[in-house]
């Protein structure tokens, strides 16, 4: 897939409680957005309705339902997506789940392995019960979404090299301006690094759907994506 411009580059996350406040971040960002991201808040509360009159309104739709389930249902899943119209599907990169998504996958639906959040640091994975750092199990889930057929691949920043060292186009969350509160994100970068390391797309959710002037939130974090391209080698 094509990233062309800056703005084509930015995945807003639509993270709001109902259609209305959807709506408004919408109207106040298009042109601005590359692409619009429906998560569980809003799927709960109507979002996938959203997600397919904006698939009608001619918006590209990142669906982030982070699919893990017995094959049956993940294929059930990316099946239904593909009826929405959706542009990316993310999975969780465990290789039963990839697998079937790429089996079911239908044409213009792209298979977005989510590697570890970027919420989880090593501490977080010991408690979970992985005997590995989060760099280790993030390589590992790479290689493994890439071999078995994934489009895409999430992961930090940090993480970016490893990442596009494999042909996949790479979307990284966890992304902040130096001036915004991390929140709940443990592995972050700015726009700026998270580009040079070799993202193709970022995802940014609080620091542009909770400003006061979310329409200037995203424009500032493409001017930020083009500093990061215009430092990236061969570009």
């Amino acid at each position: 897939m094509t990233f062309s411009t800056p703005e084509s580059r930015l995945i807003v996350a639509l993270d709001v409680a109902d259609r209305a406040a959807a709506e408004r971040l919408v109207r106040a960002t298009e042109g601005v957005v590359g692409v619009y991201k429906v998560g569980l808040e809003f799927a709960i509360a109507g979002g996938l309705s959203f997600a397919k009159e904006l698939v009608d309104a001619g918006h590209d739709v990142f669906l982030d339902m982070k699919l893990l389930d017995i094959a049956n249902t993940v294929a059930g899943g990316v099946r239904s997506a593909g009826l929405i119209g959706a542009k990316f599907l993310t999975v969780h990169a465990y290789p039963q789940a990839i697998r079937a998504a790429v089996s079911a996958r239908p044409a213009g639906l792209n298979i977005v392995a989510v590697t570890v959040l970027t919420s989880l640091d090593d501490a977080d994975l010991v408690e979970t019960g992985y005997a590995m750092t989060a760099a280790a199990l993030v390589e590992k889930r790479i290689g493994q979404a890439a071999a078995l057929g994934a489009d895409c691949i999430v992961c930090a920043p940090t993480e970016a090299t490893v990442a596009k060292r494999t042909g996949l186009t790479v979307i990284t969350p966890g992304i902040r301006m130096p001036d915004d509160a991390a929140g709940d994100q443990k592995r972050v970068a700015t726009p700026q690094d998270a580009i040079r390391a070799g993202a193709d797309a970022i995802v940014v959710g609080r620091p542009i759907n909770a400003a006061s002037d979310p329409r200037a939130a995203a424009e500032r974090y493409c001017a930020a994506i083009a500093e990061g391209l215009a430092g990236r080698d061969g570009l």
